[in-house]
């Protein structure tokens, strides 16, 4: 079996009185992170993890933030898109890790209502979508609350283009 393994990384900045969308789920917090689209940093992570398992550029070059479609665009639309194009070049997704770097709100009580979403976009197991989050004890733009980050590494594995999926 073909196994490729892809890493993303993005941080957003976060502002008053905006919505905060992380893992395909509005969180309520007093802030939200400002992007082109709804700025959900952790499923940004995902696509750009998975792009670049299979070699296909990054989340930028697929949904660029000058083409006005994206403007404002729910990022769980843009991973079903990368899903496509995915299985489009016949591979699955063995398992996804993903951190979240954020100081507040405390992102526990929503893992797994976010895993489950992903689930449910991605058509991927919950078991084989892992999401986890830190701190960073205060220090630096994460810790002063100015934004929020998050990394992610995929497996992903090549399927004969007749192969049913799980």
């Amino acid at each position: 079996m073909n196994f490729r393994i892809g890493f993303g990384y993005d941080v957003h900045q976060l502002v008053e009185g905006k919505d905060f969308w992380l893992g395909g789920i509005k969180v309520p917090h007093t802030k939200g992170a400002v992007g082109h689209s709804d700025a959900d940093v952790l499923i940004h992570v995902i696509c750009d993890a998975l792009l670049g398992a299979a070699n296909l550029r990054d989340i930028g070059y697929h949904f660029s933030d000058k083409d006005p479609k994206y403007k404002g665009i729910d990022s769980k639309i843009l991973l079903k898109e990368v899903m496509a194009l995915l299985r489009k070049h016949h591979y699955e997704v063995g398992n996804i890790d993903t951190t979240i770097c954020l100081q507040l709100p405390k992102v526990n009580p929503h893992i797994e209502e976010m895993k489950q979403v992903l689930s449910d976009v991605m058509a991927v197991a919950v078991q084989d979508i892992s999401i986890k989050a830190t701190t960073t004890e205060q220090l630096g733009f994460v810790g002063r609350q100015e934004g929020v980050s998050a990394y992610c590494v995929a497996l992903i594995y090549k399927v004969e283009p007749n192969h049913e999926r799980n």
